[in-house]
């Protein structure tokens, strides 16, 4: 069945405030729960949108970058969804939870319990490995505790995190950090000439005064005269009770101190200038005990056919499935089918070329979102709704089919599924498609087209228009001025790889996930002179940081505020002096319910407009400060027509962010978009290299051709570009293509081609080959 639900207008004026349970009239017929209903949302640029979506179907959400549909999906259907599971809790329990806002909607009908399987990085908590993120490890684990020889005792017995499984050298870690003293002192000096370089231990500080004070040395004397005593209790000694002056405290030697405030904290935690003296004073080397497999001398004696637990979680996870096809025995039978199919699973889906033991942390957005997606295959729930935001993300064409598989399985188990998504290959097998627009940012929020893909095909829309649509190779390629050497390049899996990436050309840099491009590229080529890395990663920053302050287009913004009413800058900042003195600038008061969950509300003093009435009376050219950080980037562009603000926001124009707010926090951009800020920021470098990490991710096929257009730019200015890249229109479009492969993990780590798109097309037989062969054939 291909279900074509309707979008009804909305009539807001005469929809009664019932909020998303409904009145009794605005509820729905009975027979209508084969679909879930949406009506009236209005989250962020959503403009009262009412639609029906099928269930137990697969419904791709299209558009452009800013288009809604994010705020339809997961701002509205899944925050929904999730708001009422939580309310069935405890309110004692909901103190513990996060707290979850009332999407913008007048009603919802027919929700199912829904699953975000988002590309939100695992966290770097140093004991979540792959394998514990799936569970493979806790089987792997109940395998040796049966059949390892010689038995040494339960499940936990081999487990890292457990007290009698790790080594207890290093706790289960695997590495030991040791700390590099002159990092923390100068020996030439004694304490009261400055000795103590550690931040936060400079003379007459409180941390100085106890330590100059404690009578276990002379402050006067130079460290490098210390006597051998006197050395190991300024450094080691553990915590005692002193008298500093007239004050009893507790002294601590300086690294038992440091090991204590800030190498026992996560190092996310710390502030920048800390964990930048972390990273520079802490070197953390494998564990000599256990040889950094994290286990004690025991689990690591308990073998099962020839190999222990640690050499089974180090294995290539299809490596690891094939052995565990020669481990036979009735007793562990039922658990030994389900870990293969877990691992068969992660084989499957093209994370084959992971290890269990390797660290979450490390995994990549569209990795960490496969890894989550194994989890729910194996699940016994169905009639559940399962929501994923572009799971095609870091995906070569090869393996967006098996993705592709993986959706159609979960839908045909019972399930809805709803995907962001914008590659024509993934909304080619949708049941039904939503397309929003027909712009981005105020000029989305729209449903733009509702229904099966023939009829998207056929709408006119800008999706639909696109879907056939494809980038053509160039006919002429521009002439490399120059290499950029390469040689043995042995990380992870790479061989050894010798290749030479050409100067002033657009290159693409490509391969199955696993085939070693990131290695290759992060690792030898990013951090040489001129060469300027622009990646999706987080940027740091609090819930007060937005473009404007990010690109520092707000201190010349505030500065023309300032200029053009003869007052001072300061005013024009929701961090200084400007702030609403009742929500300090934020412009939400949260409110702690004690039990129960707390709330944020718009603040009443200055209506969520963060800045105080005397600073809102101030206006430049009609507008006041609250209202230019309200505008989109492209408004703005024509509101400051010249000089520096216009050149900064024509950049982000360039990038394709025209329709971000100015005053949006940075921490609502999905990766795509921190990626491109970034990139408009370096734009003003006049860099010789960049390097883009997969720039084509969140973008609607209409902004790629715009990408490639930004691209062709910064070539023809005289850069060189390099984009690790899966998009098959950023390949054909390309001067040059160094192909990774032939596999991943250790069937890849080398170079399978390198040279012009079109001679890959006319002579290549990677894999990379065949798809951009047949891409490039739809031409005709």
């Amino acid at each position: 069945m291909n279900s074509t639900p309707t979008t009804r207008p909305h009539h807001g004026a005469d929809a009664p405030d019932t909020g998303p349970g409904g009145s009794a009239a605005d509820r729905p017929a009975a027979d209508s729960h084969s679909v879930i209903q949406v009506r009236g949302a209005r989250e962020n640029n959503l403009a009262n949108v009412s639609l029906d979506l099928p269930k137990r179907r697969l419904t791709v959400f299209t558009g452009v970058s800013g288009s809604g549909k994010s705020s339809l999906v997961f701002g509205t259907i899944a925050a929904e969804s999730q708001r009422l599971i939580n309310e069935t809790y405890t309110a004692f329990i909901q103190s513990f939870m996060p707290s979850l806002g009332r999407p913008d909607v007048d009603a919802l009908h027919n929700l199912s319990a829904a699953i975000v399987v988002d590309q939100e990085r695992m966290g770097a908590n140093s004991r979540s490995t792959v394998g514990t993120a799936t569970d493979a490890s806790t089987m792997l684990r109940i395998v040796f505790s049966r059949l390892g020889t010689p038995h040494i005792g339960t499940s936990s017995a081999f487990s890292f995190n457990s007290a009698e499984g790790m080594c207890p050298a290093c706790e289960g870690l695997g590495q030991i950090s040791k700390i590099d003293i002159d990092q923390l002192v100068d020996r030439e000096r004694s304490l009261r000439e400055g000795a103590i370089t550690a931040p936060n231990f400079a003379v007459d500080s409180w941390y100085w005064q106890v330590m100059a004070g404690s009578g276990f040395y002379d402050p006067d004397k130079k460290l490098k005269d210390f006597t051998e005593q006197e050395w190991q209790d300024f450094l080691h000694k553990p915590a005692t009770k002193v008298r500093t002056g007239s004050l009893n405290t507790t002294y601590e030697g300086l690294i038992t101190k440091i090991q204590r405030l800030y190498l026992a904290k996560d190092p996310e935690s710390l502030q920048p200038h800390l964990r930048a003296f972390v990273e520079r004073a802490v070197v953390f080397t494998d564990c000599p005990d256990c040889g950094g497999t994290r286990l004690s001398p025991a689990a690591l004696s308990s073998t099962v056919n020839g190999l222990n637990i640690a050499q089974c979680s180090a294995m290539q996870i299809s490596d690891l499935a094939r052995f565990l096809r020669t481990v036979e025995d009735p007793s562990v039978a039922p658990l030994l089918a389900n870990l293969r199919a877990l691992l068969d699973s992660l084989v499957e889906i093209g994370l084959g070329y992971l290890s269990l033991d390797r660290g979450s942390g490390t995994l990549s957005g569209g990795e960490a979102q496969r890894v989550k997606m194994v989890r729910h295959l194996g699940s016994s729930l169905t009639d559940v709704t399962y929501v994923f935001d572009e799971p095609t993300t870091g995906l070569h064409p090869h393996d967006i089919r098996r993705m592709n598989d993986l959706l159609l399985r979960l839908r045909d188990k019972g399930n809805t599924v709803l995907v962001v998504e914008h590659k024509p290959e993934v909304i080619e097998i949708a049941d039904h498609v939503v397309d929003l627009g027909p712009g981005a940012g105020t000029a989305g929020g729209r449903i733009c087209y509702a229904g099966d893909v023939a009829g998207l095909r056929a709408s006119g829309t800008l999706t639909g228009r696109h879907l056939e649509h494809r980038a053509r190779l160039r006919e002429t390629v521009r002439t490399p001025r120059g290499t950029l050497p390469v040689r043995g390049a042995d990380r992870h899996n790479l061989r050894r790889v010798d290749v030479d990436i050409p100067l002033g050309v657009l290159t693409a840099v490509t391969g199955v996930a696993g085939s070693g491009k990131s290695t290759l590229i992060h690792g030898y080529v990013a951090g040489r002179d001129g060469v300027v890395v622009a990646d999706q990663s987080p940027i740091r920053g609090s819930r007060r940081s937005n473009p404007a302050t990010y690109t520092g287009l707000l201190n010349v913004i505030r500065t023309q505020f300032a200029k053009a009413n003869g007052v001072r800058p300061a005013l024009f900042s929701a961090n200084s002096e400007g702030a609403c003195p009742r929500c300090n600038g934020i412009g939400l008061v949260y409110t702690d319910l004690a039990m129960m969950a707390g709330v944020a509300s718009v603040c009443e003093e200055c209506e969520g407009r963060r800045f105080t009435a005397e600073v809102l009376r101030h206006t430049l050219r009609g507008r006041n400060i609250s209202e230019v950080l309200a505008m989109p980037v492209a408004e703005a562009h024509d509101f400051f027509p010249d000089g520096q603000a216009h050149a900064i926001l024509g950049r982000l124009n360039d990038v394709g962010l025209g329709y971000l707010r100015l005053g949006q926090p940075l921490n609502t951009l999905s990766g795509g978009e921190r990626q491109r800020l970034k990139l408009a920021i370096h734009m003003a470098e006049k860099a010789a290299i960049y390097v883009l990490d997969e720039p084509t991710t969140g973008l609607h096929m209409a902004d790629v051709d715009q990408l490639l257009a930004l691209l062709d730019r910064l070539v023809d200015d005289g850069n060189t570009v390099i984009a690790i890249e899966h998009h098959l229109a950023v390949m054909a479009h390309a001067d040059w293509i160094v192909d990774l492969g032939p596999g991943a993990g250790h069937d890849g780590g080398q170079v399978v081609y390198t040279g012009t798109p079109a001679d890959l097309v006319a002579h290549g037989d990677t894999l990379t080959a065949r798809h951009l062969r047949e891409y490039v054939g739809a031409d005709g």
